[in-house]
């Protein structure tokens, strides 16, 4: 089993009805949609056919049990989702004419902030996945680096993907130097091009510290692969018609997390001994799985037969 740690919110994103631009972007309606990059990685994991479970802090309110609802439907065990009377969380989407996302939040007192880390994860978990919001909103994030670092410590191999949402970090200085102290504790660690500018550094320096591979992801121009045996392996990006890029990332993390599942691959000692054809074959999976999601409003991530 994967376990994916880590928030579940609601996208509420931006509709033209008629279609065509046909309504200004200030005057779309919110449509509300399942959200969060875990819990986007979660759905997308279950969809695949990978076991999967969620570990996160749910609201009960009514967009808390459409959140559960569509864990159950994607196959996502939610043994480890705790549930409290707080509101969930809000991300409210404005997408650009190519397609990008950009985010504002809506996150005082909300239900995800108060995760706790639970006593223990099944024994036969064998990657556990964290990023984003998740690993930025007090206490919330405390716990879940609490949980990043006690399953390192005991071999699970872990997956980090920060998502960076500058607009949640009070204190960007502070929030790289505690980016810096996670790497010893991470197996897998993927970016976006943005990311990795924005956190400053090289693939090079972070393997240095811990991980196994760096995953950069390039959008419409691919994703490429940092070894730490120095190997190096890239991949174009599947053409497509981009509707929005919501959940693209996260779509990314899963398919990779599936694809080095299938290969046997979950560990930090195996990534390196994939090699070009393992990893290639790898990150095709994952771009033709990001095309397939960026095809469609909001987060929609594939399912495996559509990969097929």
């Amino acid at each position: 089993m994967i376990v994916v740690a880590g928030e579940a919110l609601i996208d509420l994103v931006p509709q033209d009805p008629a279609g065509a631009g046909a309504v200004p972007p200030s005057l779309r309606p919110l449509t509300p949609r399942l959200g969060g990059g875990p819990y986007n990685t979660a759905v997308a994991l279950g969809r695949l056919g990978s076991p999967v479970a969620f570990c996160s802090r749910i609201s009960r309110d009514a967009f808390g049990e459409a959140l559960v609802a569509g864990l159950r439907a994607a196959g996502v065990d939610v043994s480890y989702v705790q549930r409290g009377a707080e509101p969930t969380t809000l991300a409210v989407a404005s997408i650009g004419a190519d397609g990008s996302a950009a985010y504002s939040f809506y996150v005082e007192g909300t239900a995800d902030r108060l995760f706790k880390a639970p006593d223990r994860l099944p024994d036969g978990v064998r990657a556990v996945s964290f990023g984003t919001c998740s690993l930025v909103l007090e206490p919330g994030a405390s716990a879940y680096e609490e949980l990043l670092r006690r399953e390192a410590a005991r071999g699970v191999f872990t997956a980090l993907d920060p998502n960076i949402r500058a607009g949640l970090i009070p204190d960007a200085d502070a929030y790289r130097a505690r980016f810096k102290s996670w790497l010893p504790s991470v197996s897998l660690l993927k970016l976006s091009e943005d990311d990795a500018s924005w956190l400053g550094g090289t693939p090079r320096e972070w393997l240095a510290s811990g991980p196994g591979a760096v995953v950069i992801t390039r959008g419409g121009a691919g994703l490429s692969v940092f070894t730490r045996d120095g190997g190096e392996w890239s991949v174009a990006g599947e053409a497509v018609d981009v509707v929005d890029t919501i959940g693209a990332g996260d779509t990314v993390n899963a398919a990779l997390l599936h694809g080095l599942s299938l290969r046997d691959a979950l560990s930090t000692d195996t990534l390196a001994s994939l090699g070009a054809d393992g990893w290639s074959d790898v990150l095709r999976l994952a771009a033709r799985a990001a095309a397939v999601t960026v095809s469609r409003a909001g987060a929609e991530p594939p399912y495996a037969a559509e990969l097929a």
